[in-house]
C-alpha cells in the first residue's frame, strides 16, 4: 500500500531542527549554496531533472500565494560535486509569473539557479526556513527515486522565497547524505 505523502513542519531558526553540528553550516548559510558547493569540491554542475508546469507540494502552495495545492512552474535539480548527488533542489512559481519578473527561469537548462539569483541586484531573498523531511515527503521521495540512495530516516532541508519585480519563487533544498564528505573532504586538506 502506497504512503500518503506528508506536509513538513518548517522552522525559522535551525536549532529547531537539531541538525548535528556538522551540516548547520550547510542549511544556514545565507549565501549562495552553488558557491558553497564549488568551493567544497573539484567539480561542480547542476543535473536538470525536470522543467514544467506541475502540482505544487502540500508544504509549498501557502508559500507563493496559492489558496491551494495547484499547477506551477516547477524546476528540479540535482547539484552534485565530483559527480555524486549532494543536494535535490526543488523550485516552484505561480504561474502567473512573467519573464520580466524571472527572465532566465524558462531557458535555465542545467545552468545554476543560485548563480543567476545572486547575480541578480533585483533579486531579493526571504528567511531561511528549516525542516527535517521524512521518509514520505514528496522531496525525500523524488530525491530516493533519483539517486537510489533510500533511507528510512529523515534528512535536513531549507527553503526560502525569492522576490523580483513582484515576482515569488520558492526554492527547497535537500541535503541528501553525501554531503557529509564535502565536509570531511574541506576538513581533511
Amino acid at each position: 500500500m502506497p504512503v500518503k505523502p506528508v506536509a513538513a513542519q518548517w522552522h525559522t531558526h535551525v536549532n529547531h531542527v537539531q541538525a548535528p553540528a556538522w551540516l548547520r553550516h550547510w542549511l544556514a548559510d545565507s549565501g549562495s549554496l552553488t558557491a558553497k558547493l564549488m568551493a567544497h569540491s573539484k567539480t561542480f554542475r547542476v543535473q536538470r531533472i525536470s522543467q514544467q508546469r506541475n502540482t505544487c507540494w502540500a508544504d509549498e502552495f501557502d508559500a507563493i500565494g496559492l489558496a491551494k495545492a495547484s499547477k506551477a512552474h516547477t524546476r528540479e535539480v540535482l547539484l552534485r560535486c565530483d559527480e555524486v548527488a549532494t543536494v535535490y533542489a526543488h523550485t516552484i512559481l505561480p504561474l502567473s509569473s512573467t519573464a520580466s519578473q524571472w527572465p532566465l527561469f524558462r531557458t535555465l537548462g542545467n545552468k545554476s539557479l543560485g548563480s543567476t539569483l545572486f547575480g541578480d541586484p533585483q533579486v531579493v531573498r526571504g528567511a531561511l526556513q528549516f525542516a527535517r523531511l521524512a521518509p514520505n515527503h514528496p522531496a525525500m521521495r523524488r530525491a530516493q527515486a533519483l539517486t537510489g540512495c533510500i533511507t528510512n530516516h529523515a534528512l535536513f532541508a531549507r527553503r526560502s522565497l525569492f522576490y523580483r519585480r513582484g515576482g515569488i519563487m520558492l526554492v527547497t533544498e535537500l541535503f541528501l547524505p553525501s554531503v557529509v564528505h564535502l565536509t570531511e573532504s574541506r576538513i581533511a586538506r
